[in-house]
């Protein structure tokens, strides 16, 4: 917004001022043709033409110089988003090259038998299950732009300000941004981020364009802290099937351990199945009854 609206300004200003000088000599050439008209009418018509011209070249210079003072009571509005600032690289400092103190003898080169020709670094592309995934129909603009990525562990969102930006993190890395600005994007196009480890993609993001044509935008990852594996990451932004811009980061030290998750074990507070006490059921065993001793009568 902020470099909209400088250009803007910057334009108008000079348009007021050319249109200040055009109408200044178209002023000058009617009053001169005034004086040569023989008739009376024409000559006090086109003295008004001129009159009218040279109030507009006027007003139109001072138009022109007004402009430039109007550029902070826009900004008072249309407030402009911050350029975040990014972080300085340390120059290394030349070393002192020893000169050499003896020039040892040239020996015979070797003729290869075999010229080695490298092979081109492809160019990225959005994989088949990833593009069966689409779901605007917008054609992209040709002429839509990225900035390199800018790799983050915070980011204030109010302002896309990186907090802690760096291409070398630490376990436990957590919460990662990659942070950009773009221009001439159309709402209702397809935009994808690929994050690769290794060459492996571990996250991907596809979705319809909802944001403004021009500003700040990122892709985030917030995996559980032992998928951060050590390794060179990649992350690939593309519009439509079209690449726009790659950038690598590393990841150093072993992830944490999950700690593992304990089972409950239920506790009963009765005893889950009740023991069956047998229940005696009495008999009764008659009394015997007593039989009568009969002493025999002996027989005469």
């Amino acid at each position: 917004m902020s470099l909209e609206i400088h250009t803007t300004i910057v334009v108008a200003t000079w348009l007021a001022a050319l249109g200040a000088v055009v109408s200044l000599l178209s002023s000058i050439r009617a009053f001169r043709t005034a004086h040569k008209l023989p008739f009376f009418r024409m000559r006090r018509a086109r003295l008004l033409t001129g009159w009218k011209l040279l109030f507009a070249a006027a007003g139109l210079s001072l138009l022109s110089v007004a402009l430039p003072h109007t550029e902070p009571v826009v900004y008072h509005f249309y407030r402009p988003s911050p350029t975040p600032t990014l972080t300085p690289t340390i120059t290394p400092t030349p070393t002192i090259t020893p000169t050499p103190t003896i020039t040892p003898t040239p020996t015979i080169t070797p003729t290869l038998s075999a010229t080695y020709t490298p092979t081109p670094t492809p160019t990225p592309y959005i994989p088949l299950a990833i593009a069966a995934k689409f779901t605007a129909s917008v054609t992209p603009n040709p002429d839509t732009v990225f900035s390199p990525l800018i790799f983050t562990q915070g980011l204030d969102l109010q302002h896309y300000k990186p907090l802690h930006p760096g291409t070398v993190f630490k376990n436990p890395v957590g919460h990662l941004y990659a942070v950009f600005t773009y221009d001439k994007m159309d709402k209702g196009v397809q935009w994808t981020a690929i994050w690769y480890r290794n060459g492996e993609i571990v996250h991907f993001e596809t979705k319809s364009w909802t944001a403004s044509r021009g500003g700040y935008g990122f892709t985030d990852w917030n995996p559980p802290p032992s998928e951060w594996l050590p390794g060179t990451y990649q992350v690939v932004i593309f519009v439509g099937q079209q690449w726009k811009v790659s950038g690598t980061f590393t990841v150093e030290g072993e992830p944490p351990t999950p700690e593992p998750t304990a089972t409950p074990t239920p506790t009963f507070l009765f005893s889950p199945t009740p023991s069956l006490t047998p229940t005696l059921t009495p008999t009764f065993t008659p009394t015997p009854t007593r039989t009568p001793y009969h002493t025999p009568t002996p027989t005469p």
